[in-house]
């Protein structure tokens, strides 16, 4: 079963891509701008990186007269965190505690015993 945020993933994983979204971090950017910021591919090849990163949900575009202006959509890339990183903060920290406590309290660490 596809996971709704596999465009997202896809798009990710293209190092082009995810410094299209660099670019973007700071402000919105005219495709023009973004093309010349990738001065060894051609405009075609960087607008077809645009347009993955538009079809994922991670760029929208918005005409100003003659000019398309692209801006960073964060949404996708935090569903994925609440998604992927939360429960695993959540163990980590747990686990963390943990050790901080045996740490702080003085307490000898575990052994692992094998059970015969």
């Amino acid at each position: 079963m596809p996971d709704d945020l596999d465009l997202v993933w896809k798009a990710l994983s293209d190092p082009t891509r995810r410094a299209i979204l660099d670019l973007l971090r700071p402000g919105a950017r005219s495709t023009t701008e973004i093309v010349e910021a990738f001065p060894d591919m051609t405009r075609h090849a960087v607008m077809k990186h645009i347009d993955a990163l538009r079809s994922a949900g991670l760029i929208n575009t918005r005409d100003d007269g003659r000019r398309r202006i692209n801006s960073l959509n964060a949404v996708p890339i935090r569903r994925i965190y609440e998604r992927w990183m939360g429960p695993f903060s959540e163990l980590w920290s747990s686990t963390l505690l943990r050790i901080k406590g045996d740490v702080e309290g003085g307490s000898a660490p575990r052994s692992r015993s094998k059970k015969t």
